[in-house]
Order: C-alpha cells, then structure tokens, then sequence
C-alpha cells in the first residue's frame, strides 16, 4: 500500500492495521489542517510531493523503524493535493506489548516523516498563498507567491 494519498485518510484503519491480540499499547498521531499558523489565517492548504522519492524515503523510515523498534508495528500515510481545515493530512498507528514502545515508535515515525520526507506545504488565506518551509530546527521560513 502506498504512502501517500490523493484521498482522505482513514486514522482508524491504519489503527486496526498494527492492532496484534499480544499487543497492550496502541498509539496514533493524527495530524489535521489549522486554520491559522504563525499569526495568518488558513483557509486551505496543499501537499506536493514527487512521489517516487517520497515513497521511497517513506519505506526507508519504515525500514528503520522496524530495526529501531522491533516489538513494535507501525503504519503511515500522508496526504497529498488539497485539503481544507480539519482534514487530516498524516497520521502514524503504532502498536507493541507496552505502551511505552507504542509511543516512542509513533513518534519517531511522525519525527522522521516531517524531517525527512519531501513533501512540501502552500498555505491558502486571505493574503494569497505562501509556501511553508520546514527549517528542520521546528522553525518555518514563508515564501509568497
């Protein structure tokens, strides 16, 4: 299955994809479009990704994440194309024996995911459009149409 979609993401599914009878721990993080971000209002936003390279980084952290979390199962998708506020634009489904390797696998597959994967964000309001830049230090640099 692949990484990225053109359509609306089901959180659930991915949930009931890593859900194993000897695991205790699930753990999900869905990430969904604001309607604001940095002091600007967001009415919409779209991803764009070139896919081979994209999919291709997405399977390399799938990889890692099996080496790095063995006891643990993880699942993926990000959105691509346009989304409108409270859709959700990626989420992450672990699940492992324990909850606390539940967690740790979900979060390093959403941190590797947003670090990593060329996927780039054009947020929509009322000012026109401005692509936002992850600057890798939780920081984002704007560029305007």
């Amino acid at each position: 299955m692949p990484f990225l979609s053109n359509d609306p993401l089901d959180p659930g599914s991915l949930l009931a994809g890593v859900r194993r009878d000897g695991d205790g721990g699930l753990a999900l993080f869905v990430g969904v479009v604001r309607d604001h971000n940095d002091g600007r209002r967001v009415d919409r936003l779209e991803y764009e990704a070139y896919g081979p390279m994209a999919e291709g980084e997405m399977a390399r952290i799938a990889g890692e994440l099996a080496q790095a979390h063995p006891k643990a199962q993880v699942l993926f998708r990000h959105r691509v194309g346009a989304l409108r506020v409270g859709e959700v634009a990626v989420a992450v489904a672990a699940s492992a024996p324990h909850r606390a390797e539940a967690f740790a696998a979900c979060r390093a597959g959403i941190e590797a995911i947003k670090a990593r994967v060329p996927i780039w964000k054009r947020e929509f309001g009322p000012s026109g459009a401005v692509w936002v830049e992850p600057c890798g230090d939780g920081t984002q640099a704007y560029e305007s149409d």
